[in-house]
């Protein structure tokens, strides 16, 4: 499925950095994101069974997500999300968002190229932090997220990581698994490798205009000009 012609096209395998999403992309966080979720709405008085597909939880900041999930206002949302924080910080553990396939071999291949490294996310800037330290991966140069307040989209994270590497947008390409991966990275004047890793729905990064679309890290690889 990669599309090795508009990767050469766009010169991927030239551009000496490359930014990462975290969740869905470089772990399988999705179980855990999903059984805090539904606890922290119970625990609330929702019923879960009722509200829909939570798999929208996964991508956009968890205010965002909650506000459409549930359809409530910022408040509400705000206090769903203080709970559900509270619950993942108790009862998730770095066993339950192990790295996604091929997430390890393609980091060090990266750096064994001499490309730079580092995550762009909407998750917490802290809990990212916290969560990336504990998966043993290969070094990032950066990992940037969300602060609460200043720096609350994706577009946000992106711009915010280009700074502290000091690169334009023509030296970086964004990898990410969901829609607002793209979005944020377009913004920027950044193109994006959007990858189904299980969590986007079919055709959401054709939706989105993702830049070359893959199916696992062995496409990615290939798309930033790995063999």
């Amino acid at each position: 499925m990669t599309e090795l012609g508009v990767a050469e096209e766009l010169h991927l395998s030239e551009r000496p950095v490359v930014l990462f999403d975290f969740d869905g992309t470089l772990a399988d966080t999705s179980p855990a994101i999903l059984r805090m979720a539904r606890m922290a709405l119970e625990r609330l008085g929702y019923d879960v069974d009722a509200v829909g597909d939570m798999g929208s939880l996964i991508g956009p900041p968890l205010h965002d997500g909650f506000m459409e999930l549930v359809g409530v206002d910022r408040p509400e949302a705000e206090r769903i999300v203080d709970l559900y924080r509270d619950l993942f910080n108790t009862l998730v553990r770095p066993e339950d968002y192990p790295p996604l396939p091929g997430v390890r071999d393609l980091l060090q291949a990266l750096l064994d190229d001499g490309r730079r490294i580092a995550v762009a996310t909407s998750r917490l800037e802290s809990m990212a932090v916290r969560m990336i330290d504990a998966l043993d991966l290969p070094p990032f140069e950066a990992v940037v997220g969300r602060l609460e307040p200043g720096r609350d989209t994706k577009a946000d994270c992106i711009r915010e990581a280009l700074r502290q590497l000091g690169v334009g947008p023509d030296e970086v390409v964004m990898v990410g698994d969901r829609k607002h991966d793209s979005l944020g990275a377009h913004a920027n004047g950044v193109p994006c490798i959007g990858v189904y890793t299980g969590t986007a729905k079919p055709g959401e990064h054709e939706e989105a205009g993702a830049d070359v679309i893959c199916e696992g890290m062995g496409e990615v690889a290939r798309a930033l000009g790995l063999r």
